[in-house]
């Protein structure tokens, strides 16, 4: 679409919506209606966009904050201390997959967990009606700010400032959960508030997965096409997490102990991210040149345990590993990306999850009887 003056909000809704349709991420006329509908601008008053390794703010007064209110991409809309981001409005085309993955009718209610800028419960609303949609989030702020935010847009939800990692057992129970943040493994307590046959569409790692509830709480699905990662669930609002930033440092002087080793795969490859993703949800990994060698760090914050790859130049494949604390992160990983690299490295939509009753998380190849692996609690 080419515009010959400024658009107008409703231009640069519908360019969005027709950029979804065209895209694939919406497939039905319903969520095309909502994406037309709800104003995302109005919960956006002012944001940051990531963009070629720089951040850009916006905000209303800005010739272009309407237009950019409107790219298909994250915006970011409140940052830490430390200046790390802490809730954002997600990707429309990201936010279109996962709704659709819901598979949602007329009736049904969801729970969604993490309000942000109010922006997905409004689709939500509008698609199932507000009486319908139940929104938790831990940051009661985030929480009052959305509420008036969607009221003022017309729509009037239920939203409960909360941990959002127990749900909302109040309003129980639900046909469909939706979690717009990373969780490392699926809650008991959102298994237990679905119906059965009901569907979660969640963050794992990077990888977003469709699980439908089974009669006996057990849970299964695939993944999904894209591969995003949302910001981690907190359980509270002033937890902070160790930032890369504060690990770089330590991690390239600690010592401990070391070995050769040879690397399976491309550490880089996203099929390799999203396997380690799934074993270390919790485990904070990046990659830097220092003294034009190239060097990967682990940590994992509840341990303490460290590793540090660092490659010789040897081979293209061979590295040294330095290591430190009661787990051995590499050793853990190493088998998983060797039946990867075996396997003919699969893309990552041709695996799947399955949760059991008593909440054992088993990730598995093509088939839920194939090649599996559990992941560790």
């Amino acid at each position: 679409m080419t515009f010959t003056a400024a658009p107008s909000a409703d231009e640069l809704r519908q360019h969005m919506a027709d950029h979804l349709v065209r895209t694939g991420r919406i497939r039905s006329k319903p969520w095309r209606t909502a994406f037309l509908s709800v104003p995302r601008h109005e919960f956006v008053p002012d944001f940051t966009v990531r963009a070629q390794g720089s951040l850009h703010r916006y905000s209303q007064g800005d010739p272009a904050w309407l237009a950019a209110a409107y790219q298909d991409v994250s915006l970011l809309t409140q940052f830490d201390q430390d200046g790390t981001a802490t809730s954002s409005s997600t990707q429309p085309s990201l936010m279109a997959e996962m709704l659709e993955a819901l598979d949602v009718r007329d009736g049904d209610t969801v729970l969604e967990i993490g309000a942000g800028t109010g922006y997905n419960a409004a689709l939500l609303s509008h698609r199932l009606g507000p009486d319908h949609v139940v929104t938790v989030d831990v940051d009661p702020d985030l929480v009052a700010t959305a509420k008036t935010r969607l009221r003022s847009a017309g729509y009037e939800p239920t939203l409960v400032a909360g941990d959002g990692m127990t749900g909302c057992p109040e309003r129980a129970p639900y046909d469909r959960l939706l979690a717009t943040c990373g969780v490392g493994r699926i809650p008991t307590p959102w298994r237990d508030q679905l119906h059965p046959g009901g569907v979660i569409v969640a963050n794992i790692g990077c990888g977003i997965v469709r699980l439908v509830l089974a009669a006996n709480h057990s849970a299964g699905g695939r993944f999904l096409h894209g591969l995003a990662t949302f910001m981690t669930a907190r359980p509270t609002p002033n937890t902070m997490g160790t930032t890369a930033g504060r690990l770089v440092q330590p991690l390239l002087t600690w010592s401990g102990q070391t070995r050769e080793i040879t690397l399976p795969a491309v550490l880089d490859a996203p099929g390799a991210q999203f396997l380690t993703s799934l074993l270390h949800p919790q485990v904070k990994e990046f990659a830097l040149g220092n003294g034009g060698q190239e060097i990967r760090c682990l940590f994992d914050p509840e341990s303490s345990s460290w590793a540090r790859i660092t490659m010789t130049g040897a081979g293209v494949m061979t590295a040294r590993l330095d290591h430190g604390g009661p787990r051995d992160l590499w050793a853990e990983r190493e088998p998983l990306l060797t039946q990867w690299r075996d396997a003919g490295r699969p893309g990552h939509e041709r695996y799947g999850l399955t949760v059991s009753p008593d909440g054992v998380h088993t990730l598995w190849l093509d088939e839920p009887d194939g090649t599996s692996w559990r992941l560790p609690d």
